[in-house]
């Protein structure tokens, strides 16, 4: 398999989150309006999701540059983000390689319809268990970032396989946690999470399921 990797993590360590509040405020109903996937999971409340998924510049641009270097993309390279959302990462990797191919796919027609200009046509709806519509070994480098925990597992299963068999190389993150207090803020906080599961589970799954690539936890410590 691949190697652990810290990419994002200190992105997702520069939000503060106050977990017993997520869990006080009727986050049932909270966790079936996020699931939608719609407006208010973007850009409404932050209880319901993300509080407002706006482009902020150069964000991204660190893990655009990280990308660029680990895997030697150029601009003769091909790149696919599942789970893309508003597609502010491949809009930052384009940025800095202006010829570069990007595709990217999200199940949210929300997200897709307010993504960034410059990258929407090259986005598509799509669901990361679904049979990808690419060749084998198509893309120098497929990403997936803090989308995979969203499927049950056997949709895990097919999403792994297909991330597998389109990518030269590959490079997934993933919600997890390494003890009972990280565990217990993650359950506080997930609102779409289907897949709880520890470091050492996760590279079970995946060797389990064929994957190859590279990864990476975030946890909510």
């Amino acid at each position: 398999m691949g190697n652990l990797v810290n990419y994002i993590s200190s992105l997702h360590k520069s939000t503060h989150r106050s977990y017993l509040d997520r869990m006080n405020d009727q986050k049932v109903e909270c966790m079936l309006e996020a699931k939608k996937y719609g407006e208010e999971y973007w850009d409404g409340s932050r209880r319901f999701g993300y509080g407002g998924y706006k482009y902020i510049k150069g964000r991204w641009k660190p893990v655009a540059e990280i990308l660029i270097q680990k895997y030697n993309l150029d601009n003769n390279s091909k790149i696919l983000d599942v789970g893309c959302g508003k597609g502010f990462l491949l809009y930052e990797i384009k940025l800095l390689l202006p010829k570069i191919e990007v595709r990217g796919f999200d199940s949210s027609k929300y997200a897709l319809d307010n993504s960034k200009e410059e990258v929407k046509q090259n986005l598509f709806c799509h669901q990361a268990q679904e049979v990808y519509p690419f060749q084998d070994k198509e893309y120098d480098l497929t990403i997936s970032i803090n989308t995979l925990h969203n499927l049950k597992i056997f949709d895990l299963s097919k999403a792994l396989k297909e991330i597998q068999r389109v990518s030269k190389n590959s490079y997934i993150c993933v919600e997890s946690f390494r003890n009972d207090l990280e565990l217990f803020n993650l359950e506080c906080w997930a609102l779409t999470c289907q897949s709880f599961f520890s470091p050492d589970e996760w590279i079970w799954i995946y060797n389990q399921f064929g994957y190859q690539g590279d990864y990476e936890f975030i946890y909510f410590e």
